[in-house]
């Protein structure tokens, strides 16, 4: 993000009248020394937002919104603060100067322009091969895909010839120096030094900026037998993942047009949704939802439809992104498809205008969490009933408008047969639970995280083979509990991947504070323990959760004190027994 020098702010926002700019998107009226409007970030009937022009600042008393001049344009044009800045400054006619470093603000422009001229050339070089005798097979494929050719055109798809180098030599043929061919993640240096493309015989699908210009690749498997079956661009000076969402170059007008945006997953996803005459759609790319790709569609709109795909990882990302996106004040639907169709299949099976069907009949997304928590349990017994609530009181305590949260409380008490005054109270505390939470993995992120944890994450990046066969004999209930249990349930996933594609797959697949963490777990020179004590340990931890959990329940049964309850100790005595016995044999 660009470093703009204090005394610049400071002039600017001397410059830029607070009232003069507000009053062009709110009507103010004079009110003593204030100005008085509707509020532009609620709904109101009676005024309750002032703009003080002496000391700079707005401030709504429905919402509590408020702060200076930029921080409105921020929120109002739903802009970032280096474009507010930017803004500002054209309008009132100011020139914004270099940071206190210039030096490092040239160098760091000149890179990110050459990153983007090799990105550019890569670009064409990926179609032309393409539509080349050598792309035949590539362009079938897309036929049995289903893409049509229009499509191909509109989404500058390419092909990655198989040669090792054949982009390296390109590249460097037209100029491009070696130190950013690297640094754009294009070209990788392999052992002795030789330079090889990191894509190769593969499906080029080029990620763009919302502004359209080329900034990464995602390249896709040809053969059956090729992993992984998706390369990824690396993060680099232009890109960053969960930062950016793949088609919105191409389709945010008619999103902001249109009122809301349809999120899918995948490349192929948005390909078809595209040609079924779904103008507003935009892809996560397969990975998760992060706060700044919603709050980058928060500029577009506030409505958004999740068609994911309808197994258990994609409705586990339904829900997760739903979450997220009720917690940043969206509305959110979503789409039900048949099991065991993507948006890719539904609409090559059923047609365009089914799957369009599919979006009008969405479903909101809290009615889904009920329905998807209700599943399968029986409402009536007291066991699911607290199982029930604790899945969708943590969504509830995510709304952030009270009457919103009220009503569904209501639905709520009705599907739980629990009085809604019980259900707000449920919610209340789930709410300050959850904000103490939050607090406490700020401050406590690294001292929460265990060295079994740590080392397992190490080995995964460091040593991925080893990690690989460790992780294959853990069971998914030895990361129940870890804070880091996300991450290795992923890892534990990628048995397949090639070691050396581990670290980057993984990197892939995960949330943008994730990989963050990942990273700075990976920093460490060392290995944070051994691997195989680091498996035994999560073994050991898992056990004494159960012995625990075991142990309350036999301390409720001895106080109910009935003949049912007697029996039913001496069972739970047996399991402790057990698990007593295997801690025993870990430990030996």
């Amino acid at each position: 993000m660009p470093r703009f020098p204090s005394n610049f702010i400071d002039d600017l926002k001397a410059q830029a009248d607070i009232v003069q700019v507000i009053q062009d998107a709110v009507p103010l009226k004079k009110a003593g020394n204030s100005y008085k409007g509707l509020c532009p970030f609620h709904g109101e009937k009676t005024p309750s937002f002032h703009v003080n022009r002496d000391k700079g600042f707005f401030h709504c008393f429905g919402c509590a919104t408020g702060g200076d001049v930029l921080k409105f344009v921020e929120l109002h044009e739903k802009l970032s603060f280096p474009e507010a800045v930017q803004l500002l400054a054209q309008r009132f006619g100011l020139q914004i100067p270099e940071s206190d470093d210039p030096e490092r603000d040239r160098l760091q422009a000149t890179e990110r322009e050459g990153l983007l001229k090799i990105h550019d050339l890569a670009h064409n070089y990926f179609r032309e091969q393409l539509n080349g005798r050598g792309g035949t097979h590539v362009r079938t494929y897309l036929q049995e895909r289903g893409v049509l050719q229009d499509t191909v055109s509109t989404l500058g798809l390419g092909f990655a010839m198989p040669q090792r180098d054949a982009l390296t030599k390109y590249l460097l043929d037209n100029g491009q120096p070696l130190n950013l061919l690297l640094k754009s993640g294009l070209v990788v240096e392999r052992d002795g030094g030789r330079m090889i493309d990191r894509f190769r015989n593969r499906l080029m699908i080029p990620i763009c900026r919302d502004t359209g210009q080329v900034i990464a690749f995602g390249g896709r498997a040809l053969a059956s037998d090729q992993q992984p079956k998706y390369v990824n661009s690396p993060e680099t000076a232009l890109y960053t993942k969960g930062r950016t969402l793949y088609g919105l170059n191409l389709t945010k007008q008619d999103v902001r047009r249109l009122g809301y945006a349809v999120l899918v997953e995948g490349y192929f996803d948005f390909a078809q949704a595209l040609q079924a005459g779904v103008s507003p759609v935009v892809a996560t790319c397969g990975t998760a939802l992060s706060e700044k790709q919603a709050r980058l569609l928060r500029r577009f709109t506030d409505k958004v439809l999740l068609s994911f795909d309808p197994d258990s990882a994609g409705k586990s990302a339904t829900l997760r992104s739903g979450e997220l996106l009720l917690s940043e004040d969206f509305q959110v639907n979503v789409v039900l498809l048949v099991p065991g169709e993507d948006p890719d299949t539904f609409i090559q099976n059923h047609g365009a205008e089914q799957y369009c069907e599919k979006l009008r009949t969405s479903r909101p997304y809290l009615d889904y969490v009920i329905d998807e928590a209700a599943e399968d349990r029986d409402l009536s017994k007291d066991g699911d009933r607290r199982a029930f609530l604790k899945e969708t009181l943590t969504v509830a305590s995510q709304i952030p408008d009270p009457a919103s949260r009220d009503q569904f409380a209501d639905r709520l008490a009705h599907r739980a047969q629990i009085m809604e005054d019980v259900i707000r109270t449920e919610i209340r505390r789930t709410a300050i639970e959850r904000r103490t939470e939050m607090k406490a993995d700020i401050v406590n992120t690294k001292s929460t995280i265990r060295p079994a944890e740590k080392g397992l994450i190490w080995a995964t990046m460091h040593t991925p083979e080893e990690a690989l066969s460790v992780l294959s004999e853990l069971d998914p209930k030895d990361f129940e509990g870890l804070s880091v249990a996300a991450i290795l349930q992923v890892a534990r996933t990628l048995a397949t991947v090639p070691p050396e594609s581990v670290p980057q797959t993984l990197l892939d697949r995960l949330r943008e504070d994730e990989v963050a963490l990942v990273n700075r777990i990976a920093a460490d020179t060392t290995a944070p323990a051994k691997v195989e004590d680091c498996a035994l340990n999560l073994k050991q931890l898992r056990y004494e959760r159960e012995r625990i959990a075991l142990q309350d329940e036999i301390d409720r049964l001895q106080q109910t004190g009935s003949v049912e309850a007697l029996n039913n100790i001496d069972s739970l005595l047996a399991k402790k027994r057990d698990l007593l016995r295997r801690l025993d044999e870990l430990t030996r």
